[in-house]
C-alpha cells in the first residue's frame, strides 16, 4: 500500500484525518508542499470553513495545479471530506459568490430546513442512503449512520455524480463519485466504526 498524502492548505481537520487513516493501516503523510503528491498513491482532501476561505487558501497554498496533474491527468484516487467535497463543485454561494474547482457539475448553496423545525447548521449524526452500488460504501457494520456538521450542501446539476444522500429537513447529497474521485459531505474521520469501514474501502479502492 502506497503513501496516502493529506493535503495542508490551512483549512482543515487534519489530525483527526490522519489518525483515522493510520487506524486503518494508512501510510500517511500531511503535506504543505505540491510536491509530495507526486510520490503519493492516495490523496485526501479535506476542508473546513466557509467555501471562499477555503478556496482562497487551496489556490494560494499552490494545490490546484498538483491536484489538477495527479488526480485528473494521471487518475490517483481522490477523498474529498465536507468542504473539501464542496471545493470540487462549479462554484459556492456561501457569503458571495466563489469558484471551485469545477470537477462536478453542481454548486454549493445554504441546506433549507424548511418548516422541519430543524436546525441549521447540520449537526450530528445521520443515517446516508446509498443510491449506487459502490466499493467505497460497502461493509459498514451497523445503520449506515455518519457524522455531520455543515449549513451548506453540494446540490448538483447530474444526479448521476451522487453516491448516497441523506435527509435533514431536505434531501441533500452526502457523497459523490465520479471515476477515480470520492468524496463525502460527511467526516468519516470522526464517524467511528462506519468511517474507520469507509476510509479502509478508500484504501483498498481500485477505481
Amino acid at each position: 500500500m502506497g503513501t496516502v498524502a493529506v493535503v495542508d492548505y490551512g483549512a482543515g481537520n487534519l489530525h483527526s484525518v490522519r489518525h483515522a487513516l493510520e487506524l486503518v493501516g494508512g501510510d500517511v503523510v500531511v503535506t504543505s508542499d505540491p510536491e509530495d503528491l507526486r510520490d503519493a498513491e492516495r490523496i485526501v482532501l479535506p476542508g473546513v470553513g466557509s467555501f471562499g476561505e477555503c478556496a482562497s487558501r487551496l489556490r494560494a497554498s499552490g494545490f490546484v495545479e498538483s491536484l489538477e496533474e495527479e488526480v485528473r491527468r494521471r487518475g490517483k484516487p481522490l477523498l474529498g471530506i465536507c468542504v473539501g467535497m464542496q471545493l470540487l463543485a462549479r462554484e459556492g454561494h456561501e457569503m458571495g459568490v466563489h469558484a471551485g474547482l469545477n470537477w462536478l457539475p453542481g454548486v454549493v448553496t445554504r441546506l433549507d430546513a424548511g418548516s422541519s423545525g430543524l436546525k441549521i447548521p447540520h449537526v450530528g449524526w445521520n443515517e446516508i442512503e446509498p443510491v449506487r452500488d459502490s466499493p467505497m460504501l460497502q461493509g459498514f457494520r451497523r445503520d449506515s449512520t455518519f457524522y455531520f456538521t455543515h449549513s451548506y450542501h453540494l446540490a448538483l446539476d447530474d444526479a448521476s455524480f451522487e453516491a448516497a444522500a441523506c435527509e435533514y429537513g431536505q434531501r441533500f447529497t452526502a457523497a459523490v463519485l465520479s471515476g477515480n474521485i470520492v468524496a463525502t459531505q460527511f467526516h468519516p474521520e470522526k464517524s467511528q466504526e462506519n468511517g474507520l469501514t469507509l476510509l479502509q474501502n478508500f484504501l483498498n479502492w481500485k477505481p
